[in-house]
């Protein structure tokens, strides 16, 4: 998903800075993602691979996306070897959850 039409309106990042934000969460999926899994239709559940620093990635970036999309809902639990990433939305912004719960399975393909 190449193209960021999928971004909801209400979000506030400027347009210029939304693909760097996506090549961030791209990155952290890429590297880091082992196991996805959707406890419901407004919910994302995501496992991420702890290591040095990777828990404060997680929060920092889940922090600045809940800065200009706050329609979204993290919360970040970390484990012994792994990070638990939930992701919430309220049922208006469903589509933009399931946008992203494509495009995390693509990067943890990859």
């Amino acid at each position: 998903m190449s193209d960021l039409a999928w971004v909801p309106q209400s979000c506030t990042l400027p347009t210029e800075e939304r693909p760097l934000r996506v090549a961030e969460w791209d990155e952290l999926f890429t590297e880091h993602l082992t196991s996805m899994s959707r406890p419901g239709p407004l919910r994302l559940h995501l496992d991420l691979a702890g290591g040095p620093g990777i828990e404060e990635q997680v929060r920092d970036l889940a922090e600045r996306e809940g800065g200009c999309c706050s329609f979204f809902a993290f919360t970040v639990t970390p484990g012994e070897n792994l990070i638990g990433l939930d992701i919430a939305v309220d049922q208006q912004h469903a589509v933009v959850l399931e946008a992203l719960a494509v495009r995390t399975a693509a990067g943890g393909r990859r």
